[in-house]
């Protein structure tokens, strides 16, 4: 019962959609402009790079905030893992919005700052790194997501977290397929591309 209880909360928390928030409070509804996502690569494009900044950090943090409460009550990696799932669908298909959302990235990287600080940090430069030289997010938020699935292998933490980060990679081609499609044509837009 406390597992599903931990599930639903951080399932709640993670459909928090503060990218749709925020464009509302100017007037603008994220998901009828540029990409349609609530996340912050599109709010930044909408409403400016401070917005968007703002709405990674908050989306970041609903991930971080989810795996805190579970550690709060369980150290089980199965269980704490499930909850940070769980975040993640709640971002992704909001209960907010018709069960629409964004991509995840910024809240996978939350849930990866609660349950492997290490991994985070490395993650974390090697997605920079890649945004800055390819200037495509939506390529360093896959290859993010891999480098994830690599790091938790050779960091050798536990099994429900590399296998919960070889899910996440599947669901972010997937939840990315569109930009992949316009990579392919070679209409994605880069970084600092207006709408």
């Amino acid at each position: 019962m406390l597992f599903i209880f931990l599930v639903f909360i951080a399932y709640v928390i993670g459909s928090i959609p503060f990218g749709y928030i925020i464009g509302k409070l100017f007037n603008i509804d994220v998901t009828k402009t540029g990409s349609g996502n609530i996340g912050a690569t599109n709010v930044a494009r909408s409403l400016g790079f401070n917005f968007g900044l703002i709405v990674f950090v908050l989306d970041l943090l609903k991930g971080t905030f989810a795996i805190l409460i579970a550690l709060q009550i369980t150290q089980e990696p199965s269980t704490v893992i499930l909850v940070g799932l769980s975040a993640i669908l709640g971002h992704m298909f909001s209960i907010f919005l018709k069960f629409k959302g964004g991509k995840g990235s910024a809240v996978g990287l939350g849930i990866l700052l609660g349950i492997a600080p290490d991994v985070f940090f490395f993650t974390f430069l090697f997605v920079v790194f890649v945004m800055l030289t390819t200037r495509y997010v939506s390529v360093s938020s896959i290859l993010g997501v891999l480098c994830t699935v690599i790091l938790m292998i050779l960091f050798q933490k536990p099994t429900p977290y590399v296998w919960v980060s070889i899910l996440m990679l599947i669901l972010s081609i997937i939840k990315h397929r569109s930009n992949i499609q316009r990579l392919m044509q070679g209409t994605e837009r880069k970084i600092g591309e207006k709408l």
